[in-house]
């Protein structure tokens, strides 16, 4: 269907995983993969849940997912949206926070979404899908991030946090310095804690933001945190 494609998608530089061994002798950490077998309870617990109910369709809302949680973040149900894997509620968020150079013909001005020019690659995907103009203001030599580059006008801020490749966590009270100037000029900031279980306390203390900045985005996977307990 590629002879079909507009002219935007046929413009896209596509994301190109990290190397992907077929020899399954590998555990690719990278991606999180676990070198054992699942747990003999969690094998019972899915053989239970498959019953006569699996050919129905799913609660659209995902109420009972989003209770847990929301019970896990300490946040309220309602500030809790779930979709298949982080990357598709990047994408979503970029379509959907985000003004596109297109924009502009009516009237409404399309600054450049900011993030680092090391980062998640996906990223710069996202913004070319939705046409969405951006900058990727330059780490430091230490790899860390200036968070004067990010407290300027602009179209909204992405932050992977920690950061990726780097491993980076940025400060809380840096995180509410960006927070606070986007918010007087009504842009989001999304931040990316896909990586946060691997760092100390990184989680919840971001989550925990939420109630107070309501242009703060939080993106999450249970593909890097698993505990959710029913």
């Amino acid at each position: 269907m590629s002879e079909f494609w507009n002219t935007r998608t046929l413009s896209l530089k596509p994301y190109v995983p990290g190397e992907q061994p077929q020899n399954k002798k590998f555990v690719k950490l990278n991606t999180n993969e676990n070198p054992y077998p699942p747990a003999p309870v969690v094998l019972r617990t899915i053989r239970k849940a498959v019953d006569q109910s699996i050919r129905l369709y799913p609660d659209p809302e995902a109420a009972e997912l989003r209770q847990l949680i929301a019970e896990k973040y300490e946040v309220k149900p309602e500030q809790v949206f779930v979709g298949n894997g982080s990357d598709e509620i990047l994408a979503m968020a970029f379509g959907a926070f985000f003004e596109s150079a297109s924009t502009e013909e009516d009237g409404r001005e399309a600054l450049p979404v900011l993030f680092p020019d090391v980062t998640y690659s996906f990223y710069s995907v996202f913004a070319d899908l939705w046409a969405v103009p951006y900058e990727t203001p330059a780490v430091q030599k230490d790899f860390t991030i200036d968070i004067k580059d990010y407290r300027r006008r602009s179209g909204g801020v992405v932050l992977a946090n920690p950061n990726t490749p780097t491993g980076l966590l940025l400060p809380l009270p840096e995180v509410r310095s960006i927070l606070k100037y986007h918010e007087k000029y009504q842009k989001v900031v999304i931040l990316d804690q896909a990586y946060a279980p691997f760092s100390k306390g990184g989680t919840k203390t971001v989550s925990a933001l939420v109630e107070r900045y309501p242009n703060l985005l939080t993106v999450h996977t249970l593909s890097k945190e698993d505990d959710l307990e029913r």
